[in-house]
């Protein structure tokens, strides 16, 4: 009951902005707006809170920044390697995998974490976005371009992710908040108090405008791609993948890498775990369908991830307590 306490808040608000968007009580057209205040207001300054109240040391772990690497890599790995097949190329296997390396840390994980766990549980937990929206991000679409565009197409890849993360403000907010944790300056107090207001605010309406936007890929989802229901006979293996073997994977190379002496403490292994057993990240559809991949697929992960997150998720905590 402790744990329902804290989750379930957070998965009811999800609940709430997929039910009043598929009941058509919240328009389609007011989406990109809550959209965009949660990208590029609240949670930019909610994560800048976080990054500049926490030790600069615990942002610089590199215990955590390295198992966490090598998970998301092998995260990569297994999916491409297991799901790349028939009708399913490059483009949609790429994406498959980072729909299951790639947790929703961003709109749930850092502020669910922390509630669960206190203040503690903010570094691990951006080291956690911030190697998912730079690297796992990047190096999934341009294993994407492979299937026939050649090296023009894998550089003009590569250039895209390069600029999506120039023009994401969530690196740079978190850029910001290790300048402020390494030099003790940071905004004066009124516009801190304002920034302050912001990040208050960031949590419930990500948390609503997720649930939103899953209603929505899931509503604008079209059956009517050629191969579609080849490519998405593999997704009760993807949802496995990103709720159980991704959390399962950080727990087993976590425990190695403090045998063989990493710097790494069971408290920052823990915060990994359950950023792993968190559902798939939701701005997946929406870029796998700038680059031309089966986002009606991807949506269906999501959204499935993320209703059976509040069992899985919760069950993880409890094993972990």
């Amino acid at each position: 009951m402790q744990i329902l306490l804290v989750t379930f808040p957070f998965f009811a608000l999800v609940l709430l902005g997929y039910a009043v968007t598929r009941w058509k009580v919240l328009p389609l057209e007011t989406i990109p707006g809550l959209n965009g205040f949660v990208l590029f207001f609240a949670l930019p300054c909610m994560l800048y809170r976080f990054a500049a109240t926490t030790p600069i040391v615990q942002l610089l772990d590199p215990g955590v920044t390295v198992t966490y690497v090598l998970c998301a890599l092998a995260m990569v790995a297994l999916t491409v390697a297991t799901t790349r097949r028939g009708s399913t190329g490059w483009n949609d296997a790429s994406f498959g995998a980072l729909v299951a390396a790639f947790p929703n840390s961003g709109f749930m994980g850092v502020p669910l974490l922390v509630a669960l766990l206190g203040a503690r549980a903010a570094g691990p937990a951006i080291v956690c976005l911030a190697i998912d929206m730079v690297l796992t991000s990047s190096l999934c679409i341009a294993l994407s371009r492979l299937d026939a565009a050649g090296v023009h197409g894998l550089r003009r890849a590569v250039g895209q992710a390069l600029r999506g993360m120039v023009v994401n403000p969530l690196p740079w907010s978190i850029a910001l908040g290790c300048v402020s944790a390494a030099t003790g300056v940071g905004p004066p107090g009124p516009p801190m108090r304002a920034i302050e207001l912001l990040a208050d605010g960031a949590s419930p309406v990500a948390l609503f405008t997720l649930g939103a936007v899953l209603a929505r890929a899931r509503m604008l989802a079209t059956a009517a791609v050629p191969g579609a229901r080849a490519r998405r006979s593999d997704v009760p293996q993807v949802v496995v993948y990103k709720l159980l073997v991704h959390p399962a994977l950080v727990y087993a190379t976590g425990k190695l890498a403090i045998a063989a002496g990493l710097p790494l403490d069971d408290a920052s292994l823990v915060v990994l775990v359950l950023a792993a057993a968190l559902p798939s990240a939701s701005n997946v559809p929406i870029l796998a369908e700038r680059f031309g991949a089966d986002a009606g697929r991807l949506a269906t992960i999501v959204l499935i991830t993320t209703a059976a997150a509040f069992g899985t998720f919760s069950a993880t905590v409890a094993l972990l307590r």
